[in-house]
């Protein structure tokens, strides 16, 4: 299957145009980087604790910062979690402690911060733990369950528990609801020490400064080796030129790629890291693909100008390009839209990487090797790509003997 039959596109003739347009792109997101959002690293890479909270109702981030704000929690982070209708969200704060306490600690800062018209003297049960209820019942012993307290109000408690967080999310909206778990009269005693919230805390994480700086080192050292490996892959499979064409390709790539996240102010996280090293190696295989046939049309059209032999080469791997990528950018683009907010970082950066790799490999690469060829001759030195291996020698041999 192909796309064009025979393309005979200038893409050399346009080389300007690609590189005001790379340019844009580049500049914007170093500015970004620089002087607007910075990097916006993730909670992998800067430390912190990570609460979870689901509400009853759609969330108003605005309250929800200033709530914050109100209990000395500045510069948290507030983020969407899930789908809309979910009502869930994520808050980011500073704490970087990693103790165990460390987790109550968050947990109960946001509690505080959220719960602005608590009833004196109760507690809430969308936020309470199983150990208190469980305290609670066998004080105020509804049951009379007498030397089976234990036993049975353990069960009870269990039984609120698992239904509050498993069934309704995390989140009851009366306590009525519990009727369907629990025991009537065990319903009806929570209202003397409970009272429902709108927001239940699901679940707290926490990255600690050491891990997250441990990580951001590890994450560096990854791209560098990669972008080594690549050079030198490249100068030994063909020339070193090819080789430093390429990085500077995936270092185009990868400085747009990390850009775009900074002008959206997208977290940067490990899925991203992951992400950014999968499209490091995708724009290289890509790149790759238009260096064999630049190197194959070296060897059959020795008498035409460099630029020619490049411009064809692209359009000759047009159509295979664009296949490859296009399906490619089709499923990254359906696990962006449809993934869900866990992969939204990760898809996105597929979905920038893929189409920024793509056009990298025909506008950025290959007028590399045009720039420098043209260099070299500028300065009065032989070129660098001409035909290599036996039938490269075979063919000057033939020539020589006519």
């Amino acid at each position: 299957m192909e796309f064009f039959r025979n393309p005979n596109i200038d893409f050399l003739g346009k080389k300007w145009y690609f590189l005001a347009f790379s340019l844009v792109f580049s500049v914007a997101g170093v500015f970004s980087m620089l002087f607007w959002h910075g990097i916006p690293l993730g909670i992998d890479f800067r430390g912190g604790t990570l609460v979870e909270v689901k509400f009853a109702h759609s969330p108003d981030d605005n309250a929800i910062r200033a709530a914050m704000d109100r209990a000395g929690l500045h510069h948290a982070r507030i983020q969407r979690f899930g789908q809309p209708e979910s009502n869930e969200v994520l808050i980011d704060l500073s704490l970087q402690e990693t103790s165990e306490q460390a987790l109550d600690q968050g947990k109960l800062a946001i509690i505080n911060a959220l719960e602005s018209n608590a009833p004196a003297g109760k507690q809430d049960l969308n936020n309470t733990s199983f150990l208190t209820l469980k305290n609670y019942l066998a004080e105020k012993d509804p049951l009379r369950a007498g030397t089976d307290a234990e036993q049975r109000y353990t069960a009870q408690a269990q039984a609120i528990v698992n239904y509050r967080d498993k069934v309704k999310s995390g989140v009851l909206n009366s306590l009525d609801e519990l009727k369907a778990a629990a025991d009537p009269a065990v319903v009806a005693s929570l209202g003397d020490g409970f009272y429902l919230s709108d927001f239940g805390v699901r679940n707290v994480s926490i990255v600690g400064p050491q891990v997250g700086h441990q990580l951001q080192n590890q994450a560096k050292l990854a791209v560098v080796y990669s972008l080594a490996g690549m050079l030198v892959y490249l100068a030994f499979r063909f020339e070193w030129i090819y080789g430093v064409a390429a990085v500077i390709t995936v270092f185009h790539d990868t400085l747009i790629t990390v850009g775009a996240f900074s002008l959206m102010n997208k977290e940067i996280s490990l899925t991203v890291i992951a992400a950014i090293l999968t499209l490091i190696g995708y724009s290289n295989n890509d790149t790759i693909v238009v260096f064999d046939r630049i190197r194959e049309n070296l060897k059959l059209m020795r008498r035409e100008k460099l630029s020619d032999i490049v411009n064809r080469s692209i359009n000759q791997t047009l159509s295979r390009t664009i296949l490859t990528a296009g399906l490619t950018f089709l499923t990254v683009l359906a696990l962006y839209l449809f993934g869900g907010e866990v992969l939204k970082g990760f898809s996105f950066a597929l979905v920038i990487g893929i189409l920024i790799g793509t056009y990298s490999s025909i506008a950025i690469a290959a007028p590399i090797l045009v720039a420098y060829q043209d260099w070299r001759s500028g300065r009065g030195k032989p070129p660098v790509m001409v035909p290599v291996g036996k039938e490269a020698n075979r063919r000057e041999k033939m020539k020589a003997k006519a």
